[in-house]
């Protein structure tokens, strides 16, 4: 059996699951850039959809999807642990927040990609719209959409 058939996606719902949901995002996402613990989180987090893979009893890839209005949704915090990455667990983190906004009526995605992940998010039908923000003044981020 190979890897992707043993990982499981679903949300995080125990105490101990969000914990490693959100250690995950803080490791691959803040720790790099010396940030402290709690930064991996938002004011968003409660009325949002979270999306986990997990392997061996470990969180390996997360994500998360809000809703900014009636029609649009935004993914966040997308996050695959390093010995994982280019397997596809990223893209099943990813169909699965977009499977969440299809089946709630939602038009379209938008998201805030890093620079080295664009190309990911194109090849799944992601379309770059502008240069965004620049995290911790080294990180450059493209506000990128998909129409649903």
């Amino acid at each position: 059996m190979d890897l992707e058939q043993k990982m499981i996606i679903c949300s995080p719902s125990l105490k101990s699951e969000y914990d490693a949901y959100y250690s995950l995002r803080w490791q691959i996402l803040r720790a790099p850039w010396k940030q402290v613990k709690g930064s991996e989180k938002d004011e968003l987090e409660e009325n949002a959809v979270h999306r986990m893979a997990i392997l061996d009893n470990n969180v390996i890839a997360c994500g998360r999807l809000h809703f900014i209005d009636k029609t649009t949704a935004l993914i966040r915090y997308m996050a695959v642990a390093k010995d994982y990455m280019k397997k596809g667990f990223g893209t099943k983190i990813l169909a699965s927040l977009e499977d969440v906004a299809k089946d709630n009526n939602y038009e379209t995605i938008h998201l805030h990609a890093r620079e080295g992940s664009v190309s990911f998010y194109e090849k799944r039908g992601y379309q770059l719209i502008k240069k965004s923000h620049l995290l911790f003044n080294e990180i450059q981020h493209y506000k990128m959409q998909k129409k649903l």
